[in-house]
C-alpha cells in the first residue's frame, strides 16, 4: 500500500507541474452539466505477491537450524471422564439346564418329558432325555383296541475343547401300536374277537460323533438294532467320516459313507416261510466349493457301490451333486439351482416310523435317486418378510410306496392279516413339484408362516403313486400377547391320496378297486402362561375342527383333543 500511495503522489505532483505555466491566460467559461457525475475507478495494476528481483547483490538464503528447548510444565487440569448414557433394556431371562413337562388330556392322553444336563468338568458334560406319550384310545366306531404308547430314553456324554469335540450316545425306544383299521362291515363279531391286533417295537442304539479342528472336520458312527413282537429283527451300522481342507483358496470336501444293513422276517404276508435281506453300501462324495463375488458353486460327484448280501443285485452308481447360488439383488433376491442324486438305504425301522401299521413282512431294498433337478428364488421382500419358491423334477428308481395288504380269508389269522396292515411296493417314480413359502416377523412378538407343495407323479408299473398326496399346505401363527401370555396356531391341509382295496371272503362279495382317500385339514392351537421364570402352564388343542379323516386307508384319527399341563425349569 505504501508503494501505491507513492505512485499516486508522483502523478499528482506531475499534473500540477504541467498545469502551472506563467504565460497562459486562463479565461472564464460557462460549463453546463447535463447529467450527474458518475465516478469510476480504473483497473489498478496488482503488485505480485512474490516480485522478481533483478538485484545482482541478492544473497542466497541461509539454512537456519532451530533447536527447541523443552521442559515440563506443571498443570493441575484434570478432564472429567465421559459417562455412557443409560439404555433401557429388558432383563435377561435366566437359562436353566433342566426341565420337566407333564400333561394330560382326553382319550386318556399322557405326555411326559424330562431333560437333564450337567457339566462334569470345564470341558465334559452329561445329558439325558426321557420322553413318553400315550393314549388309551376311544375313536368313534372303532371296535379293535386303538391305544398306543411311545417311550424313549436317550443318554449322551461329551467333551468340547478348542481343538476337538466328541460325544457318545446310548438310547432305547419302546413303542406299542395296534392294527385297529379294517374294512367296515366285512368281519363278524366272532372273527373280530379272535384278532390279536397289538404290535410292539423295540430300538436299541449306540453311537458317537467326533469333530477336529484339523482336516477331519466331523465324523459320526451309529449301530442300531430294531426288533418287534413277531420275530422280525434288523441290524444297521452307519459310519460317515468327512474331510475338509483348502487348496489354492478353494474349499475341498470329501464325504465317505458306509451303510450296512441286515434283517429278517419270520413270515411273508401269505404266511409262507420268512426271508432275509442285507446290503452293504459304500459311498465316496468329493466336492469343491468355488466362491467369487456373488456367485457360489459346489461342484461334486457321488460314487456308490451297493453289495447285496442276501437278495437282489450288486450295483455301482454315479450321481451328479452340483449346487449353486447367485445373489441377484443382495439378500433381496437369490437365485439357486442344482442337480443332485444319491443312494438311499431304506429300512424296516424307517418304514415303521413313517407308518406304524405296516406288517412285519416287508421287502427292504435301497432307492436309487438318479437325480433331482431344481431351481428357485429366495430372499426378502422387506426386513421382516422372506420368501422361497422352487420347482423341481425328481427321477427315482425302486421308490417305496405304502399299499394296503388287503384281506384273504384263507391265508392266515395273524393280527395283521385282516386287511388292517400295509405292505411296501417298489416302482420307478418321476415327480414334478412346485414349492412356495412365505415367512413374516411382523413384530418381535408376532410371527407368521405359510407354505405349500404341489406335486404331479408318474409311475412305471403301479397304476398310482400310492398314498402320496398331490397337494400339501401348512400355516402357522405365533403371538406373544404380553410378557406372561403367549399363543399360537397351526393349520395343515393334505390333498387326496390313492390306495388299493382288496377283500376276498367265502361269505362276502369279493372286490378289488382303487380307493380315493378324501383330503383333510387339521387345525391345532395352544396358549400358555409364564407364571415365573421356572414355571409355565399351557393348554393345547388338536383337530379343533373335529374332522373325522383317515390318514391311512380304514384308519380314522382321534377327534377333538385337549391337552393341559405345565413345564418346570430347574438347576441342580
Amino acid at each position: 500500500m505504501k508503494q501505491v500511495k507513492y505512485i499516486a503522489a508522483v502523478l499528482f505532483l506531475t499534473q500540477i507541474s504541467f498545469g502551472q505555466k506563467k504565460d497562459d491566460n486562463i479565461g472564464t467559461e460557462v460549463v453546463n452539466v447535463v447529467k450527474p457525475y458518475t465516478p469510476t475507478i480504473s483497473d489498478a495494476f496488482k503488485v505480485k505477491e512474490t516480485p522478481t528481483l533483478d538485484d545482482e547483490d541478492t544473497q542466497k538464503k541461509e539454512n537456519i537450524k532451530y533447536n527447541i528447548f523443552s521442559f515440563p510444565v506443571a498443570s493441575t487440569f484434570a478432564p472429567s471422564k465421559g459417562k455412557a448414557a443409560n439404555v433401557d433394556k429388558s432383563p435377561e431371562e435366566k437359562i436353566y439346564s433342566n426341565y420337566l413337562t407333564l400333561a394330560a388330556g382326553n382319550y386318556g392322553t399322557a405326555n411326559i418329558e424330562l431333560f437333564v444336563t450337567e457339566n462334569v468338568s470345564n470341558t465334559d458334560y452329561f445329558g439325558g432325555m426321557l420322553r413318553h406319550s400315550s393314549s388309551q384310545g376311544g375313536i368313534d366306531d372303532v371296535v379293535l383296541d386303538d391305544k398306543f404308547m411311545n417311550t424313549a430314553l436317550d443318554l449322551t456324554y461329551g467333551s468340547r475343547t478348542k481343538t476337538m469335540t466328541w460325544n457318545a450316545d446310548l438310547g432305547y425306544k419302546h413303542q406299542i401300536y395296534n392294527w385297529y383299521g379294517f374294512y367296515p362291515g366285512t368281519l363278524n363279531e366272532a372273527t373280530i374277537s379272535t384278532i390279536d391286533e397289538q404290535q410292539t417295537y423295540h430300538t436299541l442304539y449306540v453311537g458317537g460323533r467326533l469333530g477336529l479342528s484339523s482336516v477331519l472336520k466331523e465324523s459320526s458312527i451309529k449301530f442300531s438294532r430294531f426288533w418287534d413282537a413277531y420275530g422280525s429283527a434288523e441290524n444297521r451300522f452307519v459310519a460317515k467320516p468327512s474331510l475338509e481342507f483348502d487348496i489354492v483358496e478353494q474349499k475341498i470336501k470329501a464325504d465317505f459313507i458306509l451303510d450296512y444293513i441286515s434283517g429278517s422276517f419270520e413270515n411273508d404276508i401269505n404266511g409262507n416261510a420268512g426271508y432275509k435281506y442285507g446290503f452293504a453300501n459304500v459311498g465316496f462324495q468329493p466336492s469343491i466349493r468355488i466362491q467369487k463375488d456373488d456367485l457360489t458353486i459346489n461342484a461334486g460327484v457321488g460314487f456308490f457301490y451297493s453289495a447285496a448280501q442276501e437278495q437282489g443285485e450288486s450295483k455301482f452308481f454315479i450321481y451328479p451333486q452340483i449346487t449353486g447360488s447367485y445373489r441377484v439383488v443382495g439378500d433381496l433376491m437369490i437365485f439357486y439351482a442344482g442337480i443332485e442324486g444319491g443312494l438311499k438305504q431304506n429300512s424296516y425301522h424307517d418304514f415303521v416310523q413313517e407308518n406304524f401299521f405296516v406288517s412285519p413282512t416287508l421287502g427292504v431294498a435301497p432307492t436309487d435317486q438318479k437325480y433331482d433337478v431344481y431351481a428357485g428364488l429366495k430372499g426378502k421382500l422387506s426386513n421382516s418378510v422372506s420368501y422361497n419358491i422352487r420347482g423341481s423334477y425328481v427321477n427315482e428308481d425302486n421308490r417305496a410306496f405304502f399299499k394296503s395288504n388287503g384281506y384273504e380269508e384263507l391265508i392266515g389269522t395273524e393280527g395283521y392279516q385282516y386287511g388292517n396292515s400295509f405292505n411296501v411296493v417298489y416302482d420307478q417314480l418321476k415327480t414334478i413339484s412346485f414349492f412356495g413359502e412365505l415367512k413374516a416377523d411382523f413384530t418381535k412378538n408376532v410371527t407368521f408362516g405359510i407354505n405349500g407343495t404341489f406335486s404331479s407323479y408318474s409311475t412305471d408299473v403301479e397304476s398310482e403313486a400310492w398314498n402320496l398326496p398331490s397337494l400339501k399346505v401348512g400355516a402357522n401363527l405365533d403371538v406373544n400377547i404380553t410378557s406372561k401370555w403367549f399363543a399360537g396356531t397351526n393349520l395343515f391341509f393334505v390333498g387326496e391320496r390313492k390306495d388299493f382295496a382288496h377283500f376276498a371272503s367265502l361269505t362276502q362279495p369279493v372286490f378289488d378297486k382303487e380307493v380315493t382317500l378324501d383330503s383333510y385339514f387339521d387345525l391345532n392351537a395352544h396358549v400358555g402362561y409364564k407364571h415365573s421364570e421356572r414355571l409355565t402352564f399351557f393348554l393345547k388343542g388338536n383337530n379343533l375342527a373335529n374332522q373325522d379323516y383317515q390318514r391311512w386307508l380304514n384308519y380314522p384319527v382321534q377327534g377333538l383333543q385337549v391337552l393341559g399341563g405345565a413345564s418346570y425349569k430347574f438347576d441342580f
